[in-house]
Order: C-alpha cells, then sequence, then structure tokens
C-alpha cells in the first residue's frame, strides 16, 4: 500500500527535484521564491558561496505598512518589485527563478511577474 504524502511533504519533494536542476552562482543568482498562508518571501542566493544577496518579504518593516494582508496576490506584486530592486541595486541583473516546489500560478507568477517588470531577467 503507497503512504500518502501531506501537502508539505509533497512540495519538498518537488523542490528537491527542482533544485537538482537549478543552482545560483554569482554571474546568475537563484530568486527563491517561499509561500506560506500569512506571508510571501523571496530572496536571491548565491549557491557557490551559500550567501543570501538580497532578500524581501511582506513581514519586512517597510512593506508591511503598504499590505492590509501579507497573503494575497497584491503582496507578492509588492514584494516582487522590492526583490528586484534590491537585486538591481546589489548589481544582480540575471537570476535563475526557483519556485520552491510551488505551482507557477497567483502569487508566484504574480511576484516573479513583479519582478520582472523592475528589471529582473530570468
Amino acid at each position: 500500500m503507497i503512504k500518502q504524502l501531506n501537502k508539505k511533504a509533497q512540495t519538498r519533494k518537488r523542490h528537491q527535484r527542482i533544485r537538482v536542476k537549478i543552482a545560483g552562482t554569482a554571474d546568475c543568482p537563484r530568486l527563491a521564491v517561499y509561500r506560506s498562508t500569512k506571508h510571501i518571501y523571496a530572496q536571491v542566493i548565491d549557491d557557490v558561496k551559500g550567501v543570501t544577496i538580497v532578500s524581501a518579504s511582506s513581514n519586512d518593516k517597510e512593506l508591511k505598512e503598504k499590505l492590509s494582508h501579507g497573503g494575497n496576490i497584491d503582496a507578492a506584486k509588492i514584494v516582487g518589485e522590492a526583490v528586484a530592486k534590491k537585486a538591481i541595486k546589489a548589481g544582480v541583473k540575471d537570476v535563475v527563478f526557483d519556485r520552491g516546489g510551488f505551482v507557477y500560478h497567483g502569487r508566484v507568477a504574480a511576484l516573479a511577474d513583479a519582478a520582472r517588470e523592475n528589471g529582473l531577467n530570468f
């Protein structure tokens, strides 16, 4: 009998499959997205050094003031815009998108589109 995995374990398993193919370097770091029910988080990561270059989330002090709720598409757009602006300021223009095992739809897609509109290439 096959044991059914819960949603979090399924997401983790999908993310492991994705991470085999995706890695961030100094030239082209990884834009990693994590989505919870209340917030959304984005980081630009150099996997070679193991360093987070920039990050933004709906839980950040300056972004929290703009948001009514951190777990919706509007919040994802604002976080995508913020992470793109911070990344460009840090000298990062090209990234590899890591959806973190989440389906590329809704909040994850909104964050990605906002980051693209604000200057990130992926």
